[in-house]
């Protein structure tokens, strides 16, 4: 069974930085572990529906929303079976709940989170004016 517990929330001032973790722990059925999976990363503001963010290929191919493109970087470190989110330039509307997730299946839009199967608890990040 796979767990995803994010972490490194916050309330930071307009123009600021944090730096999101999530750690992955266990593995499938099939012993696939975390080298092998598509992680993402997702938000959702109150009222609003859950947005994709960014996402990296076991192959560290990336992709981000043009709303954090230049300010949002994802990354990976197989060895501590963890991804991150690193964020710059925090704006009011970044201001939301963020979500990691975690996919193995191939050959699907990674913007959409229907396609993650596993997902972590979510972190709020507060960005004040």
């Amino acid at each position: 069974q796979v767990q995803l517990v994010e972490s490194g929330g916050g309330l930071v001032q307009t123009g600021g930085s944090l730096t999101l973790s999530c750690k992955f722990s266990g593995r499938t059925a099939a012993g696939r572990t975390f080298a092998g999976y598509i992680v993402g990363w997702f938000r959702q503001a109150p009222g609003k529906e859950r947005e994709f963010v960014a996402h990296m290929t076991w192959s560290r191919r990336t992709f981000y929303a043009d709303s954090v493109k230049g300010r949002f970087t994802i990354s990976r470190d197989n060895v501590n079976d963890t991804t991150f989110l690193q964020m710059n330039d925090l704006k009011p509307e970044d201001t939301a709940t963020y979500y990691c997730a975690a996919t193995l299946y191939t050959g699907v839009p990674y913007i959409s989170a229907a396609n993650y199967d596993n997902w972590g608890q979510g972190t709020q990040v507060t960005v004040s004016s």
